[in-house]
Formats: C-alpha cells, sequence, structure tokens
C-alpha cells in the first residue's frame, strides 16, 4: 500500500462512517424512539448538537412563507384618515381580502368587513347614523365621551365597549379634553339575521373573566387557558353579534406567553395591541407588535402563533374571532382563544 493510500484511508473510513450513519437515520430514530429516556436527545448521535457544521442546512434567504406574514401584521399609522358617521375618524389596520393570499398587505379579513382605528376630536359628535347591513364594536382606548341609541346613554372611558345593532339609530360625543379615541370592528349582518332592538355596552374590568375548562399543568396561575391567556369576555351571538362569534380582551402577564398553535382553514382570528409592548411569534419569525398594530394567523393548519410578553408590565390585547363552518364555537368560548 502507498503513502497515499495510507494517508487515504482514515478520511474514507470516517466518509463511510458517516455516510454510514446517514444512511441509516430511520433506525438510529427508531432505536431511540424505543429506547429509555435518558434526556435530551436527537437522530444524530444522541444529543442536541450535530457532528460537524456540514450537516446544517442555511437557506441562501429567508423562506417565503416567512416574508409572506409580514402581509398580516398591520398598523393604523400606515392607512389614511377616511370619515364615518360625519366626524369619526377612521385609519384601517386590517381590511376586507384574502387570508390564504393577500392581495396587499392588511387584506387578510374575510368575515369581518374592517378593523380600524378611530379618533373623534374633543367637543364633536358624530351624525345621528343608522347602520344598515352590518353593525359596529367600539372599544374605547382612551378620551372621555357618551353614546345614545334607542333611548339609552352610556358613558364612554378607557376600556368600555359598546356593539351597535344594525337599524339602530346613535349619536356619539367626545366630551373631554383629550380625543376619544377606539377601536372599531365593523361586521356583516347575514340574510335573515335580526339584530337587537339595544345597544350592548361593557366594562371590560367587570366582564366575566374565562376560568380553564380542565386542569392543564402548562397553564399559569390566574390564567383561562393557552398557558397563560387570561380571558375577559366581552360579547358573543347572545349579546347580539351577527357574524364574529366571541370578542374579548386577552391579557398576558410579564415572562409568560400562549401555548403555540395554528388555525384551521375558516378560523379568522384578529389580535389587537391595547397596553404594553409585546413579541408576536408567526411560523418561525417574530415580529414587535404595540398598541395599534393588529395581525391575523394564516389560517393554514400549518402556520403556529403565539403571543410573547418579554417586558415586566401585562400587555392586553383586544381579540375577535369568526370559526370554520360546522365547529361547535361554544368549545372556544369556555377555556380560550384558538
Amino acid at each position: 500500500m502507498s503513502k497515499g493510500d495510507q494517508m487515504w484511508q482514515p478520511a474514507a473510513t470516517a466518509f463511510l462512517t458517516v455516510s454510514a450513519l446517514i444512511l441509516d437515520l430511520p433506525s438510529l430514530a427508531m432505536a431511540q424512539a424505543t429506547a429509555p429516556s435518558s434526556g435530551t436527545k436527537n437522530a444524530i448521535n444522541g444529543i442536541n448538537s450535530y457532528p460537524g457544521p456540514e450537516f446544517v442546512r442555511y437557506g441562501k434567504q429567508r423562506e417565503p412563507q416567512d416574508r409572506r406574514i409580514d402581509l398580516f401584521i398591520s398598523g393604523w399609522q400606515g392607512s389614511l384618515p377616511r370619515f364615518e358617521h360625519g366626524s369619526l375618524v377612521l385609519r384601517d389596520i386590517l381590511i376586507r381580502g384574502d387570508n390564504f393570499a393577500p392581495s396587499q398587505k392588511s387584506a387578510v379579513l374575510r368575515a369581518a368587513n374592517f378593523f380600524a382605528y378611530g379618533h373623534l376630536a374633543p367637543g364633536n359628535w358624530t351624525t345621528p347614523t343608522k347602520l344598515e347591513g352590518q353593525q359596529e364594536v367600539y372599544y374605547v382606548l382612551g378620551g372621555e365621551g357618551e353614546i345614545t341609541a334607542g333611548g339609552d346613554t352610556a358613558k364612554l372611558r378607557k376600556d368600555m365597549a359598546v356593539l351597535m345593532p344594525a337599524g339602530l339609530e346613535f349619536v356619539m360625543k367626545s366630551t373631554g379634553a383629550a380625543p376619544l379615541t377606539m377601536y372599531v370592528i365593523n361586521e356583516p349582518t347575514p340574510p335573515g339575521f335580526r339584530p337587537k332592538d339595544k345597544m350592548a355596552v361593557k366594562d371590560e374590568a367587570m366582564a366575566r373573566q374565562r376560568t380553564p375548562a380542565a386542569a392543564d399543568a402548562y397553564i399559569v396561575g390566574g390564567a383561562s387557558g393557552h398557558w397563560a391567556h387570561i380571558v375577559r369576555e366581552l360579547f358573543s351571538p347572545a349579546d347580539g353579534l351577527a357574524t364574529e362569534q366571541s370578542v374579548i380582551t386577552v391579557t398576558v402577564n410579564p415572562l409568560t406567553m400562549g401555548e403555540p398553535h395554528p388555525h384551521r382553514p375558516g378560523q379568522e382570528e384578529v389580535w389587537a395591541a391595547i397596553d404594553g409592548t409585546s413579541l408576536i411569534m408567526m411560523g418561525t419569525e417574530l415580529r414587535v407588535q404595540k398598541p395599534g398594530m393588529a395581525y391575523m394567523l394564516p389560517p393554514d393548519s400549518a402556520t403556529v402563533h403565539s403571543n410573547i410578553n418579554a417586558g415586566d408590565t401585562p400587555v392586553k390585547f383586544l381579540y375577535f374571532a369568526k370559526f370554520p363552518e360546522g365547529d361547535n364555537w361554544t368549545h372556544a368560548v369556555v377555556p380560550a382563544p384558538h
């Protein structure tokens, strides 16, 4: 054997050993699956690492599905103002579109007509208005005001919510020194729907807080489900919702996160930041979410999401959702949002 052959032999042996290891990965994985557990392992070499950098594959660029998630996240600051009900200024956050292939950023809603940020200047009021073929939910973010409909008047302040049914004339006023600001959910009323004859008003602080449907070792103390979601119920179809099936608030305490999970086709679930800055986990990507921003998870049964609070104060979201046709949606009302 030549000196060159002798030098080649260890390298060839190593190559064959690694090649055999790669070819035999299924059997190794099966063996590890049946072997007694002795800590974190994988199918390469029994520990959470790789034999060498040649086994790690890095993409030349981000996957298209990762870049696509930015179409599902938006804030009102990027929208042009428009007027509704006379003097209520709206800046759209999410609009009607396709939640599988949005034609533009934020065009992802199929159930709701739009989700917007509203602004009513101090001393201003809306013109007397009746919603036809649509209903609106107002969640107050700041300022003071009042709303009158059907002979009833309700005071408005931060964390108050109003469901305004179709066909009921109403007027909203901004009575404080600061603008009356709010989130606005606009939903269509389907054929045959019978709207309520009174507006529904909820104080989020007084709303029912959900409790877990069953014991779960991963739910932190005081949470309603999905590990760390603290849920307070605002509106459901029993309150007069026409298309949406759940409007709630969700609080995530410091240094906790929601359980990562995907959504099935037909599920439209929107998360809008009310208080605090958090992280959106969507697929393999992270994004910062601040008040005034909202997102919807692509309902492809594959992309997972979570809301992560890495800060030292609670963060709170306004959540609204429509669930897939045929689902017994009440199962989502009891434990936590899906």
